[in-house]
């Protein structure tokens, strides 16, 4: 059993990809048997019992997206305090060059370091500050990215090894025998902001025959002004935030699943999520997204931002019971192969890795200049003094 301390750079309690992964992730070890704790920042009462809450969230734009980050100093504060009192065998860095939890847990580096690249396309902070990060992440012991496209990205500006391990799902959590009708709706859940795409959908449904409806969940920074442009319209339904067990309902029941985003997408999770539902999945042809889906196998793939091909496929979907149980029982062998407990196995071995750098390398564990005057508090031990002792 390991003490494994899980960092997220993002608040726990606003929905998003990188969140979700975190808690999959935590959650699945927990079931192994190993003492997993997520730290990160939280807007309210943590997620789950195993989060260490570090303080509120501050919305930072970054990546054509708005990040819910924790930068301020008395978040620093906790996270050394909770590093130090856990003294855990390993840590799980998720983004560990976002300010922060993460890169506070980089700097001091308590325990051997496994870190997860999530974010694709470009960044500012990694060019404008290349030089300084690139002597902070040497300090990560084992490097690892969610798709080859977040590879690329972190491997432009930091050069070096790194495993490609794909995000998993809970497939336990999407899978039901419960009998659920379809009904004659299109399912998107995901920020609403512009790199989704969203506006695109709803301008697609307005091209659709009366009787299909449209169920938009969770908010975002476009919300107020797609609903005051298209809140009148009776066939768009606007649900808010929903809870995990609605959306595996709403998944289970939608006649299609549509992710119309535009840029930015790194790996195709929420496609998994609907082809592991048994939703036929309608979705835009980034790079992102064919990391997981192939068009007309296990999902129809369409220009990004093109309404008109996006309404066509959508109706393709609804209207042709064949191609949509084709598609369904492909996405359903598709997410298969991407459950989160596989992932869980594969990070182990990553774990006992970076345990094992650190066993044959006692220079990797120091107690960093800035915490020596509390030397004597530091609880955690190296694993080469463990496996001595034992």
């Amino acid at each position: 059993m390991l003490r494994i301390g899980m960092i997220c750079p993002y608040s726990l309690t606003i929905p998003g990809g990188v969140q979700h992964q975190v808690l999959g992730l935590a959650r699945s070890l927990r079931a192994k048997g190993h003492e997993v704790r997520v730290l990160g920042p939280c807007d309210g009462p943590p997620p789950e019992s195993f989060v260490t809450p570090l303080g509120n969230s501050f919305l930072n734009a970054t990546n054509g997206s708005v990040a819910p980050l924790a930068p301020d100093p008395s978040a620093t504060l906790r996270t050394i305090r909770a590093l130090n009192d856990e003294a855990f065998d390993v840590l799980h860095i998720h983004e560990p060059l976002a300010p922060g939890p993460p890169m506070t847990s980089l700097l001091l580096k308590l325990a051997p370091i496994v870190g997860t690249f999530h974010s694709a396309g470009e960044s500012v902070g990694y060019r404008t500050l290349q030089r300084q990060l690139n002597w902070l992440i040497k300090r990560c012991d084992v490097r690892t990215a969610v798709s080859k496209d977040a590879l690329e990205l972190a491997q432009r500006y930091f050069p070096g090894e790194y495993e490609v391990l794909y995000n998993g799902i809970e497939l336990e959590r999407y899978k039901s025998t419960e009998i659920v009708s379809r009904e004659n709706a299109i399912f998107f859940i995901g920020r609403h902001e512009p790199r989704k795409g969203l506006e695109v959908l709803i301008k697609a449904v307005i091209q659709m025959p009366d009787d299909v409806v449209l169920w938009i969940a969770s908010d975002g920074s476009e919300t107020a002004d797609l609903m005051q442009r298209y809140g009148h319209l009776t066939k768009v339904k606007w649900l808010g935030r929903i809870s995990d067990t609605e959306k595996y309902l709403r998944l289970r029941s939608c006649a299609v699943f549509c992710a119309p985003s535009l840029h930015g997408e790194s790996f195709g999770v929420v496609l998994l999520e609907a082809m592991a539902a048994g939703a036929p999945v309608v979705a835009s042809a980034l790079d992102g997204y064919k990391n997981v889906a192939t068009h007309d196998v296990d999902a129809l793939l369409v220009e990004p931002g093109n309404v008109t091909q996006l309404a066509s496929a959508l109706a393709r979907v609804i209207a042709d019971p064949r191609l949509s149980a084709r598609l369904v029982q492909a996405g359903i062998l598709q997410a298969d192969g991407h459950s989160m407990a596989s992932l869980s196995t594969k990070f182990e071995d990553l774990y006992y890795q970076a345990l094992t750098i650190e066993a044959a390398d006692g220079s990797v564990h120091r107690t960093p200049r800035m915490l020596k005057m509390f030397e004597s508090r530091i609880l955690r031990r190296s694993y080469s003094a463990i496996k001595r002792k034992v």
